[in-house]
Formats: C-alpha cells, structure tokens, sequence
C-alpha cells in the first residue's frame, strides 16, 4: 500500500527558554547559535534534507527574528557584494532560500499539544513532522528522514525515542509497549516525567514525530492540565489508544540545547566536526585541561 508523501513540518518555537536565562532574555533561544549557525537553523535543515517543502513555525511574541532569519537581507547582502564579499553575501542568500516558510502565532503560552494544534488550519488533511528545537539530533540519515521512512512503510504515526538511563527517565516523556521488530516498538501507552519505578521503560521521546492528522482529533479531545496546557503527550496517549502510534529507536545522537551543559555539549561536538575549527578547538581544550 502506498501512504502519502510527508511535505510539511512544524517547529513549535513558542517557548521562553527560560533554562538559558539571560540569554534569552531579549534574543529567542532558537536563535542561540552552535558556533555560528543558530540552532533553529540546524532543526531546519533537518527537515529540508529528510524531503520536507513547507515549514511551519509556531511563534510567539518577540520571536520575529526567527522569520527575519529565514527571509533575504537585501542591504546586507547588497553590501557584502559590493565589497566582493561574495561567499558571505551566498550564506545569507542560501538561508532564504532553504524552505517555504509558514509563520503561525501561538497567542498565549497552553502547552506543545496546543502549539501543534495551532498548525492543523495549514497542516490540512495531511501526514506531517514535527520538530522540537530545543533538541538537536547528529545523524547521517537525518532522525526525521529514519521517521518518514517508517511512516510511509507502515502508515501509521510514529515517534523518535532513544534508551535512557533508568535514573533519568524523570526528565522525559517515556513509551510503554512491545517490541514489534528491531528498533520498533507499538506503543500501548505513555508518561510524562514519571518516577524510576514507575516508568513503563526507557525509552524516552527527545523531539521528533511524524504524525498523521489524526493527531489534531486527540488534541481536541485533550484535557488541559497543570498550568491550563495542553500537553502533546497526552493526545499520543489517546492517539495510541484510538488507533496505532509507533516508536522507533533512531540512529543518532541528541543534544539537549536548551541546556547549558546541552548547549556547550553540542558546539564542541559540531566544532570538532569542522576542519576549519578542530585544531584550534583541541588546543584550547589541551589547555584548559592542563589548568
């Protein structure tokens, strides 16, 4: 059977990133960078290199600088080409042209469900991703790509888990269920945050689903909790329950960068990457190592 083609992705970006205070402050922390790249940049490119044509950004106040990123600078641009800066003025060309972007307002702050539920006027009647940017993935087959594989093998919403420490599953939404093969698991039930001991395993869901549209009936259906939000997980515990949700076990590694530690953890893993920065980097490190 053939199941549709999976063209659009929604970044929620609503957030205050108030783990990263003062930074972000005034500057949205999607636009925190990884070296020079900001980091709402890295989960864009994902999306475009796993086949994605429209990308939906859920904002908020004060996050135009995300949009503003996304779209040409023609007097900067301009400038960089009059001085015969040419390689600069193509990495700001390149930007706008990377996707069709989507801009939506998330009015008032009522949890990732809603931030989601926002989407679903432009999303349609469509399979969709979603990508949180507070969670930066390295792999050679983009975590989102590995996702829309299964979704268009299997047809059914499926999300992006990885093994966790026992001790650790208290910072993270955790999937329950059986093993269906290698990797991939159906899933019968979810927690968010649960304790050690009552967690149903350790598999923890770091940001990225692929989602069929059915998500947005279970959303409607979702209570809102602490706070007045409306929490994602719960619409994929009814999901699961209403019709099928799939987890599978990418290949990859996660970066928490809407943690400090995170943040530092990625850019020197993207530093050391880079043939241009690498030496350097290992020279600074060699020193303060050394003190």
């Amino acid at each position: 059977m053939s199941y549709p083609k999976i063209k659009k992705a929604v970044i929620p970006a609503a957030g205050q990133g108030t783990r990263l205070l003062p930074a972000t402050k005034v500057v949205p922390k999607e636009m925190l960078p990884i070296i020079d790249v900001p980091m709402i940049q890295h989960i864009v490119e994902e999306a475009v290199r796993s086949g994605v044509e429209d990308v939906i950004l859920v904002t908020a106040r004060h996050k135009e600088a995300i949009e503003n990123h996304f779209d040409f600078n023609f007097e900067l641009e301009e400038s960089l080409d009059q001085k015969h800066k040419k390689d600069l003025a193509e990495i700001s060309k390149s930007i706008g042209r990377l996707c069709n972007l989507i801009s939506i307002r998330q009015k008032n702050p009522l949890g990732l469900g809603h931030a989601v539920l926002c989407a679903a006027p432009v999303v349609g009647n469509e399979p969709f991703a979603v990508l949180l940017g507070d969670d930066l993935i390295d792999a050679e087959v983009p975590c989102t790509r590995q996702l829309i594989n299964i979704y268009e093998k299997e047809g059914h919403s499926v999300v992006g888990v990885m093994e966790v420490p026992r001790a650790e599953v208290s910072k993270y939404g955790i999937v329950g269920g059986k093993s269906i093969r290698s990797r991939l698991m159906e899933v019968s039930h979810l927690v968010e945050k649960p304790a050690p001991d009552a967690a149903p395993s350790n598999y923890a869901i770091p940001g990225r689903y692929v989602l069929s549209p059915k998500i947005f009936e279970y959303l409607r259906k979702t209570l809102p909790g602490k706070g007045g939000e409306i929490q994602l997980t719960d619409g994929l515990e009814l999901l699961a329950k209403g019709d099928r949700l799939l987890a599978y076990e990418f290949e990859g590694t996660r970066y928490d960068t809407g943690d400090r530690l995170g943040l530092i953890d990625a850019t020197l893993a993207f530093a050391l990457k880079r043939p241009d920065l690498a030496p350097g980097v290992r020279e600074l490190l060699r020193k303060y190592l050394a003190g």
